[in-house]
């Protein structure tokens, strides 16, 4: 077993322990008994302890969500339904560590945690998408995966809670905030024709007191 095998396996056996002892040493400590590890070597394969564990263990998170979409047709898929199946995916990998998860994200929800639970957020956001083919190096790049940071950890917060049978729940909420999102830019479509048909406010400004408003619009 290489390095990079023995370390995945303390991170999961520590992440399976977490949902009793938290995202602390003492759940690496038992990781590493269980993988036939001495503290030493569970030390060098994890030096930044419980925080690195969290890390590791999202990172383990989104490889295995890129894996699964290898096997999926995304090319014959709608853009929604790639998203749906990514974020479920990411989820779904989770699902046997879910109590360990809802302490995770208690843990990177406090101040001092909160940058490295933003980090990871983005990542996974930004792995999706690369990997449902968005190439994107404009400003829509940052909107894309602002909005789907907003749909995954809205999602997962609910799923975190659903006790419907295979959590059909969640997966229908999934479909309702990715619909939310989808009408974004037709919203905003509709708007800007909207407005191209008011008249051009600066016909209502006069002389005098409206030299304010002139300078209001950068006349």
């Amino acid at each position: 077993m290489t390095m990079t095998d023995r370390r995945e396996a303390l991170v999961l056996a520590a992440a399976a322990n977490a949902a009793f002892d938290g995202w602390s040493m003492t759940a690496i400590r038992a990781g590493a008994r269980e993988c036939g590890m001495d503290h030493a070597e569970a030390a060098a394969l994890l030096p930044g302890g419980e925080n690195e564990l969290l890390v590791a263990f999202s990172e383990w998170a989104d490889r295995q969500m890129l894996a699964h979409l290898e096997d999926l047709p995304l090319d014959a898929m709608k853009i929604r339904d790639r998203i749906a199946a990514a974020v479920r995916a990411r989820i779904e990998v989770l699902a046997p560590y879910r109590e360990a998860v809802r302490r995770g994200a208690a843990v990177l929800s406090l101040p001092h945690m909160a940058p490295t639970g933003a980090r990871l957020l983005w990542r996974t956001v930004d792995a999706i998408w690369y990997a449902v083919g968005d190439n994107s190096t404009d400003a829509s790049w940052y909107t894309r995966r602002a909005l789907l940071a907003g749909v995954y950890s809205s999602t997962l917060v609910y799923w975190m809670n659903d006790r419907s049978a295979g959590h059909a729940d969640s997966w229908a909420f999934l479909d309702r905030r990715i619909a939310d999102v989808m009408r974004i830019p037709r919203l905003r479509q509709q708007a800007e024709a909207l407005l191209r048909r008011l008249p051009d406010p600066r016909r209502f400004l006069r002389a005098g007191p409206g030299q304010r408003g002139r300078r209001f619009l950068g006349r």
